[in-house]
């Protein structure tokens, strides 16, 4: 449930660019107010086949279900070259020179050919099916993100409280965010995305026992172990780091490196960049394959054209995996067009964050539209307080996101990004096309693209019923 939080284990350094105790408490204070409100609106609609598209589709038609249930998986396809970014860098550092390393860390075409080996690998694994892919998403998870996690919180904590000079002020007001500077506005729109993606868990709510207790005390245990692990990694690498010298991209490397040197186990920090590189292959693993199935079940209903279809002997979408192994290649050369890997870093993930605040947006006003429109429908689980309660939900849900969408497109002052006109131009051209291709490609189908098999399957929209009574 929470693996795309912990997913985004290595892009702490994010939150602590400028100061790194307020950036933790912009974490707290967005999960709460955005987070958790993103994972209500769809346990209030009728848990049908299709995900986001039936949530979507059934407010606000088939044209606008088929964009968000795209606008889902592409920013995944976005998201691939920053996360391999890491483990990039987390390579580097397997080296025995830190002054190296962060050379070797920094340069933009080396950082393009290991995105590019780790992702075609991890892709060719996919398709061989999941007994293989389960194994490495299994092991990875534990050795690249639960343990990392825990040593880095712990070492962090107990350098505090042997004494050690830290680099950040810990006195209660410098935890107040300052909101009156607008980059401080505008730095926390581009940590939204660390905290996305719990939603894809509201499917299985009609399969948990007792929906109405047990799937909020799950929402809420998940909720609490990713607030730790971004806030308390945030202050540990904050301790160790001044905040003048955080890079998006190698901070939590050289962190470890640092508190092992402190703790006189300095091999660990090459054991460490290891055991983040194959965490993050294992990640890549896992979402190559996993958004594209609901892409690829929406696709035989009739949605994409008969080429995304196409699976092989053991079931995967090659057709879609191939496109979006294209994506990932076009994208990953921005490493080598931007001025550095770290602009080339935020870009991608702000554009990441834009494509899926606008899917936010549809679901939230979806989530209110349908309970006026079928307030009597049975559901697994309901919003507590009637018409107000889910105003309150998923209308802060939405403000929220209209917010954030709109400061993602300002260029924050405490990240180098280069040219802001290149910045925000990169950013609009990007948004027009990823939102533009499925509207077209929606225009365009054809009855022809349908499997019966498949279209069978889904359970008509309630709109769907309604004309043929």
């Amino acid at each position: 449930m929470q693996k795309k939080a912990i997913s985004c284990f290595e892009q702490l350094a994010n939150e602590k660019k400028g100061q790194p105790q307020k950036a933790a408490l912009f974490s707290v204070s967005f999960f709460v107010s955005l987070n958790y409100l993103r994972k209500s609106p769809q346990k209030f609609c009728a848990v049908t086949k299709g995900g986001v598209f039936r949530w979507v589709g059934e407010a606000f038609g088939t044209r606008l279900g088929f964009l968000a249930i795209w606008l889902q998986w592409i920013q995944t396809t976005i998201w691939f070259p920053t996360v391999l970014t890491f483990a990039a860098v987390s390579i580097a550092f397997i080296g025995p020179n830190q002054s190296w390393d962060s050379a070797l860390a920094a340069n933009s075409h080396y950082v393009l050919v290991i995105v590019l080996l780790v992702y075609w690998l991890a892709t060719l694994l996919n398709l061989r099916g999941m007994s293989t892919s389960g194994v490495i998403t299994k092991w990875g998870g534990l050795l690249g993100t639960v343990v990392p996690a825990a040593l880095l919180v712990l070492m962090g904590m107990v350098y505090w409280a042997m004494g050690n000079t830290i680099d950040i002020s810990m006195q209660p007001g410098d935890f107040i965010p300052d909101l009156s500077k607008f980059s401080n506005i505008v730095l926390a729109a581009s940590i939204f995305l660390f905290y996305a993606g719990m939603e894809m868990s509201a499917v299985h709510v009609k399969d948990v026992r007792d929906p109405g207790r047990d799937y909020p005390r799950a929402i809420a245990i998940a909720a609490l172990l990713t607030v730790c692990i971004f806030v308390f990694g945030t202050l540990a690498i904050g301790f160790i780091i001044p905040s003048k010298d955080i890079n998006l991209v190698q901070s939590l490397l050289v962190a470890f490196d640092r508190l092992f040197a402190y703790f006189e186990v300095p091999w660990l920090g090459n054991v460490l960049a290891v055991f983040l590189a194959f965490g993050v292959l294992a990640q890549v693993v896992a979402w190559v394959g996993g958004p594209s199935k609901g892409l690829l079940q929406v696709g035989k209903a009739g949605y994409l054209p008969g080429a995304l279809q196409r699976t092989n002997r053991h079931g995967v979408q090659v057709g879609i995996l191939v496109l979006q192994g294209c994506i990932v290649t076009l994208l990953s050369i921005l490493f080598v067009v931007l001025p550095s890997v770290q602009s080339a870093y935020q870009i991608i993930s702000q554009l990441t964050v834009i494509l899926y605040l606008i899917m936010y947006i549809l679901m939230f006003a979806a989530a209110i539209y349908l309970r006026y429109r079928e307030p009597h429908t049975p559901r697994a689980f309901r919003v507590p307080g009637g018409n107000f309660g889910m105003w309150v939900v998923a209308g802060l849900g939405l403000l929220s996101s209209l917010l954030a969408l709109v400061f993602s497109f300002i260029p924050p002052s405490q990240i180098p990004v280069g040219s802001p006109a290149v910045y925000v131009g990169i950013l609009v051209t990007g948004v027009i096309v990823f939102v533009g291709i499925p509207l077209l490609v929606y225009a365009m189908r054809k009855p022809t693209w349908a499997d019966p098999i498949a279209r069978a399957e889904f359970e008509p929209f309630g709109w769907e019923k309604n004309k043929r009574s």
